[in-house]
């Protein structure tokens, strides 16, 4: 009991005395900082005319099946929201605001950096025409960031326990700790499960509680996770160059931890970061095709979506202003007795009958 108390006490000065904002800016900027300087010593001898050549003999095959993919692990996307809808008791928002939301909330999210802030907001403008408040968008953002870590940890732990030796040219650790790393994530999850079954789990306190999806529901959420990123490094894969001998399963591995650096990071599209990571652990391939590829992968994954989110955000933001300016004309337009003014009758003078 003794040490128990101590623990708790430990804990509560911790707590109280690390600021772990502070702790978390400093490892972004460590992780920006390791990977410019990667990046500056992988790229220092890079052939330009090389990368052109490679972008050039990309065939239009590939690319659309990149696209395609990519296409689907948007569409992905969008169930992270109608999910975490549906959890927090939100069912009267339809699934195409929800994949409105989500498709722009991720898409300028993942261009801009800090998604978490980026993309609540985004949320936010949206969802707030439907009656949602600021804390429904916070539990929203809980529901969908457990389905992203859920479906990473997954991913990631199938994968390093198959290729331990994938992610040791990034973290540099032996291939034995790393298979022991990605058990470690397995047994996680499979914690977590049998804890959920054990009985309704809510979390939170007074205002703000989110009852934790039962089993069959995290299961999907695990699901959901697996498509998006399986779709998204399926597409990586599809643009590498077909001579490059890459295995599928280190490509996606490879695709995972790098955008899980990316994110911690983050840095703006994880500009800089992802790349130093996928040239460090895919150093089979010939470095002016890699980039060739990754150059391809930003534009399509990226560049294109953005645009598109823009766009949508911006068409939304007419539409509504358009919408206002014509009911505010509609309703001066309107007598106080309710009835339009053009439907008014002419009264009878009262002395005369004339009108």
């Amino acid at each position: 009991m003794r040490i128990r108390h101590r623990a708790a006490a430990l804990a509560r000065v911790i707590a109280a005395r690390v600021n772990w904002h502070h702790l978390g800016v400093v490892a972004s900027l460590a992780i920006i900082a390791i990977a410019i300087t990667t990046l500056v010593r992988i790229l220092h001898d890079v052939e330009f005319a090389r990368i052109w050549t490679a972008l050039a003999a990309t065939s239009a095959r590939s690319i659309a099946i990149a696209a395609g993919f990519i296409v689907a692990a948007y569409g992905t996307l969008t169930c992270y929201d109608y999910f975490a809808l549906r959890t927090i008791g939100r069912t009267h928002v339809p699934y195409r605001v929800a994949a409105l939301a989500a498709f722009t909330s991720y898409s300028i999210g993942h261009n801009v950096g800090a998604t978490v802030f980026t993309g609540g907001a985004i949320r936010y403008r949206i969802y707030s025409a439907w009656g949602m408040s600021v804390l429904d968008v916070a539990k929203m953002a809980f529901v969908t960031g457990l389905t992203f870590w859920l479906g990473n940890l997954f991913v990631l732990g199938v994968g390093v326990s198959v290729a331990p030796e994938v992610p040791s040219a990034v973290n540099l650790l032996p291939p034995l700790v790393n298979r022991l790393i990605g058990i470690g994530m397995l047994a996680a999850i499979v914690l977590y499960v049998v804890w959920i079954a054990s009985g309704p789990r809510v979390i939170g306190r007074m205002t703000w509680q989110v009852t934790l999806p039962n089993t069959p529901l995290t299961l999907v959420q695990i699901v959901i996770g697996v498509f998006d990123l399986g779709l998204s490094g399926l597409a990586m894969y599809a643009l590498l160059p077909t001579d490059s001998q890459a295995e599928l399963v280190a490509v996606v591995v490879t695709y995972v931890t790098a955008s899980l650096l990316a994110f911690a990071s983050h840095a703006p599209g994880g500009l800089g970061v992802f790349d130093a990571a996928m040239l460090v652990a895919l150093g089979q391939i010939d470095k002016e095709q890699l980039i060739a590829s990754l150059l391809l992968f930003r534009l399509l994954y990226y560049v294109i979506p953005f645009v598109l989110a823009l766009s949508a955000l911006g068409a939304r933001e007419v539409w509504l202003n358009l919408a206002a300016q014509r009911a505010a004309a509609e309703c001066a337009a309107a007598p106080r007795d309710g009835r339009p003014a053009q439907a008014r009758k002419p009264r009878p003078h009262r002395a005369t009958g004339e009108t």
